[in-house]
């Protein structure tokens, strides 16, 4: 499973509403869109991959809108998108990847 929680670290307050895209490489330099989803109004996106589908082991991207979500706040930005690159192996059955956000700089880690 791979989920993610976005937080607007400007404004002290989980991020709703940011559109998310999750991919997989596809070993040519490609990237497999294999769902999309918004965050909720606690900045939780659970449904990118299905519990009950097994995760396959490879080279991930979670895509985040930010421009929408800074346009819809009327904050200027300097981030229109955010991009994380994360690599998944066998065994490990749950994926949760944070974004914290703020309208000129963002970081993300492997959460729990």
């Amino acid at each position: 499973m791979i989920t993610t929680h976005v937080l607007d670290t400007a404004k002290g307050r989980p991020a709703a509403g940011v559109e998310v895209t999750l991919e997989r490489a596809d070993g040519a330099n490609r990237w497999e869109t294999l769902g999309s989803g918004s965050t909720d109004t606690d900045g939780r996106l659970k449904t990118l991959w299905p519990p009950s589908k097994p995760l396959v082991p490879g080279v991930y991207r979670l895509v985040f809108d930010t421009a929408a979500y800074f346009a819809a706040e009327a904050v200027p930005a300097f981030y229109p998108q955010v991009a994380i690159v994360f690599e998944t192996v066998a065994g490990e059955g749950h994926y949760h990847v944070p974004l914290l956000l703020n309208p000129f700089g963002y970081t993300t880690y492997r959460g729990s």
